[in-house]
């Protein structure tokens, strides 16, 4: 049985996909039903599951997991921040960006936070990640932290000196690895994305004006 769920790795998969795997039962839903109360596979949402990783032998990947809870999304803010080693602080809830309407999860392997970002400022600066033999999608480390000031609130930063207190004190921000991020990406979600101002203020810490 065990040996049957293990091709699917740690891919979360609907309830159709896991009945394809065992062809000669004809009650298909129930069997999903008898494998979740045995432990076999976890329930993510609402027709989404994951095989158990002590079935697999895989880990989960937070990151896939989160790509495909409410999709089209990629991980950012706080979440990439930490990946990419720009803030110190641990980051319990899976933050993502999506251009559906925001949304939450709280599943057994995790909470996972999706936030909304227009059409036209999701494409800029995401890319793929590559975790075990799973490849997810993530904001560069210049988009997540545009994402983190569009959406946090009370953040209006007008000034360079504020960009800088934010940046230091309150993100206690890596400023060596700042100094090096892409101007391109600051300049093209400020003409699509939220607080534009914000975002340009940022640039400009950023280009030393």
């Amino acid at each position: 049985m065990s040996n049957i769920l293990t091709t699917l790795g740690n891919i979360p998969v609907t309830s159709s996909v896991i009945a394809s795997l065992y062809p000669d039962v004809k009650t298909k839903f129930a069997k999903v039903a008898q494998l979740e109360r045995a432990g076999e596979i976890i329930r993510l949402r609402r027709n989404l599951f994951v095989v158990n990783p002590e079935e697999t032998g895989k880990p989960l990947s937070s990151g896939l997991i989160a790509n495909h809870l409410l999709a089209p999304s990629y991980v950012s803010m706080q979440t990439a921040l930490r990946y990419y080693g720009l803030i110190p602080e641990a980051v319990y809830t899976i933050q993502s960006m999506t251009f559906k309407a925001a949304k939450e999860f709280n599943t057994p392997v995790g909470n996972y936070c999706y936030y909304h970002i227009s059409r036209e400022t999701y494409p800029i600066g995401i890319t793929q990640i590559k975790d075990g033999n799973s490849v997810y999608i993530m904001a560069t480390p210049e988009k997540a932290l545009c994402d983190l000031i569009a959406n946090q609130p009370g953040v209006n930063l007008r000034y360079k000196k504020e960009a800088l207190e934010f940046l230091e004190e309150n993100l206690r921000f890596d400023m060596d690895k700042f100094s090096q991020f892409n101007q391109e990406i600051f300049l093209a979600y400020a003409k699509n994305g939220k607080k534009s101002t914000s975002i340009l203020t940022i640039l400009k810490l950023l280009q030393h004006e």
